[in-house]
């Protein structure tokens, strides 16, 4: 479905973007670029991959003309460009606007100015239920893609989205920061040991977008199911794993922490369609003569449960061991 197309990442420097790289070198597809404003990061992959179909752009989803130098003969786009980390949104929320929210406008304007057939959002679980800035303005980009997606026909340009939970040793997770904790003989910092959290792998993430990209209709959002595990036991696996005799220390939950991960609210799950590992939750696209909906009620949201990681699939400490053992980052640590 990829061939000899052109297809843009934004964010790609990143974790998702390195892996969907590794996973589409190798194909029949004619470009990836690779859009974002760091270009020490892009200078590093240039010289790692060293392939010509790879392209880089330097730019911001927050300037639109950069974003335009981008787009020309752009079949399809990866939008996983976003300020992620809970405690800096937490202490500067109007820049998680200007990026996740009024970015995410940008990305879609141009695209669609540019005639860009497929656009994939990529949220997170925070997005659900959220208590951060960061969650809340990831959640106003899926209301911003929604919206948008009503603006355009699905056969010039179909806007979707995926959300998903954390993934493992991605920048910024949890396992990065134990294993350095391990190596460095220093005590394993634990905020909650009953705290769960959806994981998955980068390699599912890119799954998620490709089922995404296969079967979406315009204006949905893509779950994948996904297990979860207690915090508690993430860091007991890993000491397992290391062999290592770190004691854990229990923290406390950090400023704009859940304690459990939601990736469909209740509202969600009553009207999201069942597809076997992945749900779809189609858009709401009532207009705003809004009176038919004021007389008729449907049971269907109070006797449905939201999906969070607390009544999902919770992993064993050894079940855990088994999922780390599948990661590149954590064998060649092993292996050093």
């Amino acid at each position: 479905m990829f061939k000899d197309k052109t297809l843009l990442i934004t964010g790609g420097t990143g974790s998702f973007g390195n892996i969907v790289l590794e996973r589409f070198l190798n194909t029949e597809i004619k470009e990836i670029r690779v859009f974002s404003r760091d270009e020490k990061k892009q200078d590093d992959m240039r010289r790692h991959y060293q392939n010509s179909k790879i392209k880089f752009y330097i730019g911001d989803i927050r300037d639109k003309e950069s974003l335009k130098n981008a787009m020309h003969d752009v079949d399809y786009i990866f939008h996983a460009a976003a300020l992620k980390q809970v405690p800096s949104c937490e202490f500067f929320p109007v820049e998680a606007v200007k990026t996740n929210v009024i970015g995410t406008d940008n990305v879609l304007s141009t695209a669609i100015e540019a005639g860009v057939k497929k656009v994939i959002c990529l949220s997170t679980d925070k997005a659900a239920y959220p208590v951060n800035a960061m969650g809340i303005s990831k959640a106003l980009m899926e209301k911003t893609f929604i919206a948008k997606s009503r603006t355009v026909s699905p056969d010039t340009t179909l806007i979707c989205g995926t959300r998903y939970g954390n993934v493992m040793a991605s920048r910024g997770s949890v396992i990065p920061l134990f294993i350095e904790q391990i190596k460095a003989g220093l005590p394993l910092t634990v905020t909650d040991s009953s705290m769960t959290r959806f994981i998955m792998s980068l390699d599912e993430a890119v799954e998620l977008v490709l089922y995404a990209f296969e079967n979406a209709e315009t204006g949905d959002i893509m779950v994948q199911k996904s297990p979860s595990c207690y915090i508690g036991d993430l860091a007991q696996a890993l000491k397992e794993l290391f062999n290592a005799e770190n004691e854990i220390q229990i923290i406390g939950t950090r400023h704009g922490e859940k304690m459990y991960e939601v990736l469909l609210t209740k509202e969600e799950a009553a009207k999201a369609i069942d597809m076997g590992a992945f749900y779809r939750v189609p858009a709401d696209n009532r207009d705003l003569n809004y009176e038919k909906y004021l007389e008729e009620g449907s049971h269907r949201i109070t006797l449905t449960d939201e999906y969070n990681s607390n009544n999902t699939k919770i992993l064993s400490v050894e079940e855990i061991k088994e999922r780390l053992l599948m990661l590149d980052e954590i064998r060649e640590e092993l292996f050093k």
